[in-house]
């Protein structure tokens, strides 16, 4: 852990940056610049860019990550033919899907019947689609050559202030909100280009147009892998975005704004998983291959420590603050808000609790099992959130993700303990749970200040306050205390005034 610690910590610091400047967008600029469905639209830009960006990788990317150590191991640089190999399929696949819309594209203005704002701006998403699916496909070779930070960097903060940008550009009348739109789908133009150029400074990154020993000697494998676990992700991404795509038909643009801020602020969650899982997925893939399983079993433990104290610290602190936010925005359009964050937040943290389960199937010889398991997990979000979507609204929808990422995690843990033994928790888990939920309820319990401002900050401060020092005094995760002793030691070395 020793590596992913050290850059896990630089990265997450950028996440958090990000999380910080898109918060700002998501909760002050977006709903006091735009109307709730411009709002809306710039969610379904996303969520749609997203799928059809994974759809059109067609299973090129999870070969990068699982076969990229093989052509460093046999291939010199100039010999490594995975870049232009990788690149040609998602061209390739990039024009599939712009052939699809347009052969497609009257029934899909029909569809969007309830959300006439997105039929308008429909050809925005293929410039959107195809930046996001230029840099996924570069993120991957970053992510091999242990380029995570400024990676994670472009994508979760770079974009962000991009988007500060040109929201108060929209604010001061210097841009319209339409010119807005075009410009919101290039946002990933400049992160695009930027990692364009770490990756060429690298020298490792060549485009070889002959067909190297290692594609020839793999390419069944390679083949077969990047089908199975590109349906896998697929159908991860589509499960995951599903919801939005139903409130977008069934309930409009309008809905998908209030869905989008609880998603947002549930999303802040994801933050460490994120880091970890970039990190960890070339360190797995490596130790598969040198059979150290130790070193995956010790991951596999201190991942579900980490990212459960850090869940809940994230979970509860939220929860406490989140009623001064309804207030804040001051509108009963967003009164919602709150049910859905502590429904989807619980799915969330159950995630989070599970570690990097996906990772150690997926870069294991049993990969095809992360393909059926995200096949029930959509087999699940479909029929969930369209009936409970119909039924209840966007609470239906938060209730929807929550039973079938229950029911997908535990399947997976139960797949992993029966295949190779191993079983990630101990009594340590129970305390990190018990001492959070007596720290939430105590500040919970205290009445409120009377200020919207000051009373949030009083809550989350208090709340983080008794929450760390508890976590860093019961010595639960040597990775949460290592970060906290780093961060310590640089405070207590910066130079006095």
């Amino acid at each position: 852990m020793g590596v992913i610690q050290q850059q896990g910590t630089r990265s997450s610091i950028f996440l958090l940056i990000g999380f910080i400047i898109g918060a700002i967008n998501t909760i002050f600029l977006f709903p006091k610049v735009f109307s709730q469905e411009e709002y809306g639209l710039t969610r379904a830009f996303i969520d749609t860019a997203t799928i059809l960006s994974s759809l059109a990788t067609l299973g090129s990317l999870p070969v990068i990550y699982k076969f990229y150590p093989f052509y460093k191991s046999y291939c010199r640089p100039k010999e490594n033919d995975l870049p232009f190999i990788t690149g040609a399929i998602c061209l390739f696949g990039f024009a599939l899907i712009c052939l699809t819309g347009y052969i497609f594209r009257d029934f899909i203005i029909r569809k969007l019947g309830k959300s006439p704002l997105f039929a308008e701006n429909f050809n925005l998403i293929y410039p959107f689609t195809f930046l996001m699916l230029a840099y996924a496909w570069m993120e991957a070779f970053g992510w091999s050559f242990k380029k995570t930070v400024i990676t994670n960097f472009l994508r979760e903060t770079g974009i962000r202030i991009i988007t500060t940008v040109l929201i108060l550009l929209a604010a001061f009348e210097v841009i319209s909100h339409g010119l807005f739109m075009n410009l919101f789908s290039l946002v990933y133009l400049i992160p695009v280009l930027i990692l364009f150029m770490v990756l060429v400074s690298t020298r490792q990154w060549k485009f070889n147009f002959k067909i190297s020993k290692v594609t020839r000697r793999f390419k069944t494998k390679m083949l077969a892998f990047g089908l199975f676990v590109f349906g896998a992700s697929f159908l991860n991404i589509a499960s995951k975005t599903v919801d939005s795509f139903m409130i977008i038909g069934l309930k409009g643009l309008e809905q998908t704004a209030v869905f989008t801020i609880a998603s947002y602020l549930v999303a802040f969650m994801d933050l460490p998983l994120r880091s970890i899982n970039a990190i960890a997925t070339p360190v797995l893939a490596e130790s598969w291959k040198e059979k150290q399983y130790d070193q995956i079993m010790n991951i596999y433990h201190k991942s579900t420590v980490t990212l459960l104290v850090s869940g809940l610290l994230i979970y509860f602190g939220v929860l406490l603050c989140i009623q001064d936010l309804v207030s804040f925005l001051n509108a009963e359009a967003w009164s919602e808000v709150p049910v859905i964050v502590a429904i989807m937040g619980l799915a969330k943290l159950i995630d989070l609790g599970t570690g990097v389960n996906g990772q150690i199937i997926g870069t294991s010889i049993n990969w095809k099992f992360d393909f059926w398991t995200n096949v029930l997990l959509t087999l699940m979000a479909f029929p969930l959130n369209f009936f409970l979507i119909k039924e209840f609204g966007i609470v239906g929808a938060a209730v929807s993700n929550l039973a079938a990422m229950s029911i997908f995690n535990v399947i997976r843990f139960l797949f992993i303990y029966r295949k190779y033994g191993w079983q990630p928790y101990r009594f340590t888990h129970i305390k990190v749970m018990i001492t959070g939920l007596l720290i939430f309820l105590l500040v919970w319990a205290i009445p409120h200040l009377g200020n919207i401002y000051i009373d949030a900050i009083f809550r989350a401060v208090l709340f983080g306050g008794l929450y760390i020092p508890a976590m860093l005094r019961m010595n639960v995760s040597d990775d949460f205390n290592a970060v906290a002793a780093r961060m310590w030691n640089r405070l207590k070395r910066r130079p006095k005034p």
